[in-house]
């Protein structure tokens, strides 16, 4: 039955969502979202969060890690007390994102216990570390902080606390570990209600959303600049990894280069600063651009850095995330010496700074296709920053010790790094991160070693010269046509605003076929490496140099044949775009060209996926782009699940056994249910089915269907808390694997497994439980027969009446 409440709330998202479209249509002034009880808007920063989220693929890219190894008396369950303390008393630590008419919004939940989990393990479990922290939020059900105690002796511990980006930043990091030390020192010395404990009413984020909301009109000046300043910028191009490099790397996967820093040279570098006016963070940006203009030749040059909003006193005890991405454009033309760059750098970065307020993603969207490469490269993928020794915790009463938990993601294609300072008391480094699927690490290498030597050389004299720039290497495609043996030369020609032009001359070696050609970059590149078409010439033109005259290519080739009217999968991608564009694209047009952003790429994916029962992203949307190029992905989805589904139900059932056999369990002949497969053990097992071709059917709610979005996977929209939809979601697969739960309402999971025990008819049921389920054992050295101990909290009686059902 709906409520006044309901309705109420209901009003409460339906004025967030048409806010937001009136402020596009017209900029007209935002009045607050909401009242202080009611959902609010998320801030910019969270929504490029919930936006990066709900696109898919960016893995634990947004986990924030905080571990730290503690020596002494240490108490996990004042711990959890403290923890509860903190997360009633913050409440951005409690809140789920939700949606509504395509619009997120932030919604605070009831204060609840905090579960710490406490694992016994040996050696530092880096490993366990690091697969606790990647393991994946839910952030429309939440929660957006976990809690980890490995036990590793009596008197040592390490406290992982993993927090998503959307509720932190590196601010609030040490808001938190101050308080919370505050919190664990009184729930050590007996404080059961803690509530006295710190002073005053903490600061809520929602009103900071809602304040940044409101004041949306006010910024119109501010983007009016940076459509200005960034009007023609490029993204940096990024030298390409060798042919093959990249190929088993997923998007997103990040390795960490380092190089050790001489103290004197840091203290060169900050004399340098003080000479030209400037920091020593302004000292690191210019030299990365010196390094960036020595790779690629570019002098105009776009670079990215964090922009904080806590100078002000009323956030600078905020936890939450108030960090923007400052574009920082400089044109290094003709600036022979470094001190020359550093001074436009410098002036840059200041006019930069006087508009930061300004949201990164909102001049990302108003750009539209010029915010990213012909390839869907963004704008801002090359950062620099200096880095200091993150926040510690500190508990009372304990020796404390940072612990790097390293996830092993990049959020940029590129980032330069100066350590000013370390937790370990080491010397500084400087530090090259990149995506290991846009650059290969010999080029990464030499980036960090014309990185280090430029520090070194201006810390000493700030007039050395710049370093001369390197021929650009090529682009992968150019590199793969030119390695087939019936290709003699192949060139691209860049385009403006689209995929680049493949020219090919034939060698005379077996028969060279354009579509041959393109399906073969498809299967080794990534689809935005891929050229538009490839046009066969008998010779490239050339100029009196001997050059290749790109003038002189051709354009486009026309196809010969007629176009053909795509088949209905086609037709419903069409037609959701139509929906969301106001207007009829043509099939081969290109995503961002036509206006498109990220949140428009969630709202399209999220409708072809609920038409079509079939995978798709956000970023399957920006990485295919055109209408047809997403109906074909759909398409070979569509295939390779219907292959699976046949090779496995075809094959040959064992035997039936003798009179008087052993009965066996029979081979799975169907598909396989997977609960739980946006966790830590679910998302495995899932991976693994699915890379053996083996059908399978993930359960998730209709908000995180994306997150599990791949080949041959089936999404059964469902939820713990509804029954009815695990006993249909059981219902006809051929075996089960259980392995959701919520960790917080036993309840809840109880009443999930009956439902689908109740639904599940034939094959394999496999209950994925937990060592929390028998406690610690009493003695050390553990036989078959040492007799288990009780569940030692909530999460682990849960599991065992689940177990004995």
């Amino acid at each position: 039955m709906t409520t006044a409440s309901d309705t109420a709330r209901e009003a409460a998202l339906l004025r967030i969502a048409r806010q937001r479209q009136a402020a596009k249509r017209d900029g007209a002034a935002h009045e607050a979202a909401a009242g202080p009880a009611g959902p609010a808007p998320l801030s910019a920063a969270q929504r490029r969060m919930w936006l990066m989220d709900r696109l898919g693929g960016s893995g634990a890219a947004y986990h924030v890690p905080f571990a730290t190894r503690v020596h002494g008396p240490f108490d996990p369950q004042a711990l959890g007390r403290a923890l509860t303390a903190l997360v009633r008393r913050h409440e951005v630590l409690r809140t789920r994102y939700g949606q509504c008419d395509g619009e997120p919004y932030q919604e605070v939940t009831d204060a609840a216990p905090v579960p710490v989990e406490v694992v016994p393990a040996e050696g530092d479990a880096a490993e366990l570390l690091r697969e606790t922290a990647a393991r994946p939020f839910d952030l429309t059900g939440g929660p957006v902080l976990r809690a980890l105690v490995v036990r590793h002796a009596a008197e040592d511990h390490t406290v992982l606390l993993t927090l998503h980006h959307i509720a932190i930043d590196g601010g609030s990091l040490a808001v938190v570990a101050r308080e919370l030390s505050t919190l664990y020192g009184a729930a050590v010395g007996g404080d059961e209600a803690l509530s006295g404990t710190l002073p005053g009413p903490a600061p809520q984020y929602a009103d900071f959303a809602r304040r940044e909301h409101a004041a949306m009109d006010v910024l119109e000046s501010g983007l009016e600049y940076w459509l200005r300043r960034l009007a023609g910028a490029r993204p940096v191009p990024l030298p390409a990894p060798a042919a093959g490099s990249g190929a088993a790397a997923r998007r997103g996967e990040a390795a960490l280069l380092a190089e050790p820093l001489p103290p004197a040279v840091l203290e060169g570098l900050r004399a340098t600063g003080r000479e030209h006016r400037s920091t020593l963070f302004t000292v690191v940006l210019a030299a990365a651009y010196a390094t960036v203009l020595a790779a690629t030749g570019s002098t105009d040059l776009v670079l990215g850095c964090a922009s904080s909003h806590r100078d002000r006193a009323d956030v600078r005890d905020l936890v939450g995330l108030c960090v923007n991405t400052l574009p920082v454009r400089v044109d290094a033309q003709d600036a022979g010496v470094f001190g020359e760059l550093l001074d436009r750098v410098r002036d840059a970065l200041l006019e930069a700074q006087q508009h930061r307020d300004v949201p990164f993603d909102l001049i990302v969207e108003r750009l539209g296709a010029a915010a990213r490469g012909a390839d869907g490269q963004p704008l801002v993928d090359v950062t620099a920053d200096v880095v200091r020794a993150p926040a510690a915790l500190d508990l009372p009463g304990l020796v404390s010790e940072p612990v790097e938990v390293d996830l092993g993601t990049a959020k940029f294609g590129l980032g330069f790094y100066v350590e000013e300072d370390r937790s370990d008391g080491g010397p500084p480094r400087c530090l090259v991160q990149y995506d290991r699927a846009r650059l290969d690490e010999p080029t990464a290498r030499q980036l960090l070693r014309g990185f280090a030597d430029l520090l070194a050389a201006v810390a000493a004299n700030p007039g050395h010269p710049l370093p001369e720039a390197r021929v650009r290497a090529a682009h992968p495609a150019e590199l793969f046509l030119r390695d087939r043996p019936e290709v003699a030369e192949a060139v691209l020609l860049e385009t403006d605003g689209g995929r680049p032009l493949a020219y090919v001359v034939p060698s005379g070696v077996g028969t060279l076929e354009p579509m041959g050609l393109r399906a073969a970059l498809r299967s080794r590149l990534a689809p935005e490496l891929v050229p538009a078409a490839v046009t066969v010439l008998d010779a490239l033109p050339r100029a009196a140099d001997g050059t290749v005259d790109h003038a002189r290519l051709p354009g486009a080739p026309a196809s010969a044949a007629p176009v053909i009217a795509g088949g209905p999968r086609e037709q419903a991608v069409l037609e959701a775009f139509s929906e969301l564009l106001g207007r009829r694209p043509a099939p081969d047009a290109d995503f961002f060209l036509l206006g498109g952003h990220s949140l428009m790429a969630v709202q399209l994916a999220d409708r072809l996926r609920e038409r079509l029962g079939l995978p798709l992203t956000g970023l399957d949307v920006m990485e295919h782009r055109s209408p047809r190029a997403i109906a074909a992905l759909l398409d070979g989805r569509d295939q390779e699940r219907a292959a699976a589904l046949a090779a496995v139900r075809t094959a040959a059932r064992p035997a039936t056994p003798a009179h008087g056999a052993s009965r066996t369990t029979a081979a799975r002949t169907g598909t396989v249910l997977v609960t739980g497969a946006t966790g830590g053990v679910g998302s495995f097992v899932l991976r693994e089915l699915a890379a053996r071709g083996i059908p399978v059917r993930a359960l998730a709610r209709p908000e995180s269907a994306h997150l599990l979005a791949a080949d041959g996977i089936e999404v059964a929209e469902g939820d713990l808390s509804d029954p009815d939809s695990l006993r249909a979601a059981a219902a006809g697969a051929d075996a089960v694997i259980h392995a959701a739960c919520t960790f917080t309402s036993p309840e809840v999971d109880l009443a999930a497994m009956r439902a689908v025990l109740d639904g599940w008819r034939r094959g394999a049921f496999v209950f994925v439980s937990s060592v929390d389920a028998y406690g610690q054992p009493p003695v050390t050295d553990v036989t078959a027969e040492t007799p288990p101990a009780g569940p030692f909290t909530a999460y682990g009686r849960a599991k065992l009446d689940c177990e004995r059902m």
